[in-house]
């Protein structure tokens, strides 16, 4: 069952929520090594995507898209 329909929306300073999903969609297909090696580019137009988030381009900051990154590789980590 999807429950993507009752999920709540997701900005961008819930760096773990967005964490999590990208694992999702990626899974393994990144180690931490790419992951640190994604563009921010790249990156925003993924975080932009999902199917909750609420967020805008205008509002991403490069700060944010570091702290996906590391919440990214921890999620990584854990599922290892």
């Amino acid at each position: 069952m999807n429950n993507n329909n009752f999920a709540l929306p997701i900005h961008w300073n819930d760096y773990e929520d967005i964490a999590l999903s990208l694992y999702e969609k990626f899974g393994d297909d990144f180690s931490e090594t790419k992951i640190y090696r994604i563009r921010f580019t790249e990156l925003i137009e993924w975080v932009l995507s999902l199917d909750n988030f609420k967020g805008t381009r205008e509002e991403s900051s490069e700060g944010h898209l570091e702290q996906i990154q590391t919440a990214w590789v921890y999620e990584w980590r854990d599922n290892q």
